[in-house]
């Protein structure tokens, strides 16, 4: 009995001295995606905005106070067609006094002339000297010189009358109006803006890494986002020689080749530069958050079929807007991690969370 005790007693400090074995770990959730599209899916697409080729900004030439508009904002007008007036009695007054200043002229140039003409008759018959004749022949110049100005300030002035009235440049839509009868405007001020329909761009900024993408006078698709269901064609006409201080992007033109009257100014164009992709884009697209480096090396995490994370050397291409090109190290269809690499662990059990593709 007391062998029984006594191995019983042994028995009970031997189990409180073993250690407790904690449980594993639950497997970590990682957002992950499939490997799927190559290059070829990569072709660079942007948005952006139909704008006129050609815009005019149109204003009066004097100064004077609106009385009448003709147009409002997005009526189509013709060359020729009147928008607005200004009150023409000034003008009209100023024409009148020009007219009276050439009439006066005129006659005191008859004068003169009659006067030299008389002048050189006397000088013929010795009456009096060539000093007072050469008088008389200068007061003809001067006399002629002012009514050669009225005549000019009466075209000024008659001219101006015309200034009154303002037509349009071009056939186009108005964009912009700034009058309305009453309002005083100096000269040169912006009344109306008229756009040309006939020549319709699309403006879109392309990123600078992406600038070996776009070729001048190479083709481009776009679609409206009113329609997505038509495509239109279009052919690169300017490319800006710089880049925007703020948004480090190029300002690229587009010229749309088969536009329609459903394609309004402003609206919003979907623009792909297909078949423009530089040899440098070849490779798989991964977000860029999917990409780490270790000792001086890049690298992805691979999750491979038993759910563990596992490092995997890559060749990186270009950093894009979108992602990054992985020229190799990666196959279609593989799974990799694209959030939170910088904790992942090798082996490192996960339970994976699909995510959106790039």
């Amino acid at each position: 009995m007391r062998h029984l005790r006594f191995g019983l007693l042994a028995f009970i400090l031997l189990a409180g001295c073993e250690k407790t074995v904690d449980p594993p770990p639950p497997p970590r959730p990682a957002l992950v995606m499939k490997v799927g599209a190559g290059a070829t899916d990569t072709a660079m697409s942007l948005v952006g905005e139909v704008r006129p080729r050609y815009e005019s900004a149109q204003g009066f030439r004097i100064a004077g106070k609106i009385i009448g508009r003709r147009v409002e904002m997005g009526a189509r007008v013709n060359k020729g067609q009147v928008i607005a007036q200004l009150d023409a009695t000034d003008t009209q007054l100023n024409a009148a006094a020009a007219s009276a200043e050439v009439v006066s002229a005129e006659a005191s140039h008859a004068l003169a002339l009659a006067e030299v003409a008389r002048q050189r008759q006397l000088f013929a018959k010795k009456f009096i000297s060539a000093s007072a004749l050469d008088i008389k022949e200068s007061e003809l110049k001067a006399s002629s010189a002012r009514m050669a100005k009225a005549q000019a300030q009466a075209n000024i002035s008659g001219n101006q009358t015309q200034y009154t009235t303002l037509t349009a440049d071009r056939e186009g839509v108005v964009t912009f109006i700034q009058a309305e009868p009453g309002q005083v405007v100096a000269a040169g001020d912006i009344i109306v803006r008229i756009a040309d329909t006939h020549t319709v761009d699309v403006l879109v900024a392309v990123p600078e890494s992406r600038m070996a993408e776009v070729k001048l006078h190479a083709p481009v698709l776009l679609k409206m986002w009113v329609d997505r269901q038509k495509t239109y064609t279009g052919v690169v006409r300017e490319i800006a020689p710089e880049a925007d201080s703020a948004t480090r992007t190029f300002n690229v033109r587009i010229t749309l080749e088969n536009t329609d009257a459903s394609v309004k100014f402003g609206m919003t164009a979907g623009v792909g530069f297909q078949g423009l992709e530089s040899t440098s884009a070849v490779g798989l697209l991964v977000p860029g958050s999917a990409v780490t480096a270790s000792d001086g090396k890049t690298q992805v995490w691979v999750i491979d079929g038993n759910n563990r994370a596992q490092p995997r050397e890559v060749e990186a291409g270009p950093f894009r807007e979108d992602g990054v090109l992985i020229r190799s190290g990666l196959s279609t269809g593989e799974i990799i991690a694209i959030a939170g690499v910088h904790t992942l662990n090798k082996d490192q059990l996960i339970r994976p969370v699909m995510g959106a593709k790039p």
